[in-house]
């Protein structure tokens, strides 16, 4: 207990909202570190999930290498890009996106392919070609599950943005390994609250998309 009220004591410090190293600017940095890594994710996830779902093609490889890329570990993967590509924001970058592929691949597979054969095929008997099938139909219908993996992929990309500070990034990850050099717990711990906090707060807004985005009956059952 008294460790977290010293965590929350140094967060009400105003000299740590302030300045290059201020809060905002730490949160800002995490949060571009996570956006930039899911949406470069996306890029290459998304299209593929869309293309598997719908024809049926790759669907069981790509869920399998999706489930595998699972397992890495992202902080030896952060490690091993670091020695390779040396320090900077390309090491991290890259463990971000592996980590976001495997939840973005199944939710964008899982969405193409939960639209109700019926209606699918009522589309291509009115002669709706491929194409239209997959952006008029089985997106629209299957656009919660989609932003459902886009949600899950970013909780965990927010969740382990920290080790950018790991190969001397910014980010909020700079308290806590700032504080673990400098054995100041009550920063490390302040650290671990606020990414907590802005990962809430991104699953909480995704959550609220991902029932805007809900077809209308869904919605009102």
């Amino acid at each position: 207990m008294t460790s977290f009220l010293e965590a929350l004591a140094w967060l009400g410090d105003p000299a740590h909202w302030s300045g290059p190293s201020g809060i905002p600017i730490r949160t800002a940095e995490h949060l571009g570190y996570t956006v930039l890594g899911v949406l470069v994710a996306a890029l290459i996830a998304v299209p593929l999930g869309l293309y598997a779902g719908h024809t049926g093609r790759l669907a069981s490889l790509s869920l399998a290498l999706a489930g595998a890329a699972r397992a890495l570990p992202t902080l030896g993967l952060v490690t091993l890009f670091a020695l390779l590509l040396g320090i900077g924001l390309g090491a991290p970058l890259l463990a971000f996106v592996i980590l976001a592929i495997p939840s973005l691949l199944a939710g964008t597979i899982a969405a193409v392919q939960s639209a109700d054969p019926a209606t699918v095929d009522a589309a291509r008997a009115q002669g709706m070609t491929e194409t239209q099938i997959l952006a008029r139909v089985e997106i629209p219908l299957g656009m919660p599950l989609l932003i459902g993996g886009v949600r899950g992929a970013t909780v965990q990309v927010v969740a382990t943005a920290m080790l950018a500070a790991y190969v001397g990034n910014g980010g909020l990850g700079r308290y806590i390994f700032l504080g673990l050099g400098a054995r100041d717990y009550p920063q490390m711990l302040a650290g671990s609250l606020l990414i907590i906090a802005l990962a809430l707060v991104l699953d909480l807004s995704l959550l609220l998309l991902q029932r805007l985005t809900a077809p209308r009956g869904v919605r009102a059952a």
